[in-house]
């Protein structure tokens, strides 16, 4: 009678434990290639090189923490030292001039009571304004708020996954939802997501 290879049958347990924990993420992991490469093939790439690693190294994934935030640690890692160098930055203004243009054109506005409003669980990440306001963004800037804004990781978990520190990742945090306020402020109001000033 054929016998089962030594350990063959750990190795099946891992690959269930595994599955169960991690392919779960699976979209919000090709979401965020996608926005980070723009580009669905890229994209893929770079989710199956995530869970390739991510399975790799599943022994050193705590049981208990937060799987997603350690996958986007992953592929963020790779992003930064495979793909990074590839991408060319968008043309953006200086961040001096973006705080001139928040401040000339929503001054008085409630900035953090409508940006909540503008980025609350209805918000269509995925639609063509959102999209492009996104990708206008410095891709750290983006990451930030794809990581804390989209996926609801915790400050010290986007830190990680962005490897700074929890500063810099509110710093780059802050100065990324001022600029998408700036860029979407004009269509939430048309969607009614925030009421126009009053004049």
């Amino acid at each position: 009678m054929d016998q089962a290879p030594e350990g063959a049958g750990d190795q099946e347990q891992i690959a269930e434990r595994f599955a169960a924990a991690a392919m779960p993420f699976a979209a919000a992991l090709y979401n965020k290639a996608l926005y980070l490469l723009r580009r669905p093939e890229g994209a893929n790439d770079l989710v199956q090189e995530t869970y390739l690693r991510a399975y790799r190294n599943f022994a050193s994934f705590k049981e208990g923490t937060n799987c997603k935030a350690w996958l986007l640690t992953i592929l963020y890692s790779i992003f930064i030292n495979k793909y990074r160098k590839r991408q060319r930055e968008p043309e953006i203004v200086s961040l001096d001039q973006m705080d001139g243009i928040f401040h000339h054109t929503l001054a008085g506005s409630n900035f953090e009571t409508d940006f909540a409003a503008m980025t609350d669980a209805t918000t269509d990440w995925q639609g063509p304004q959102v999209r492009q306001a996104l990708d206008n963004l410095p891709e750290s800037f983006r990451s930030a708020v794809l990581m804390v804004d989209v996926e609801g990781l915790t400050y010290e978990e986007a830190a990680a996954a962005m490897t700074c520190p929890v500063g810099t990742l509110r710093s780059r945090l802050f100065r990324a939802r001022r600029m998408l306020f700036v860029e979407l402020h004009g269509y939430a109001q048309d969607m009614g997501i925030i009421r126009r000033a009053e004049s």
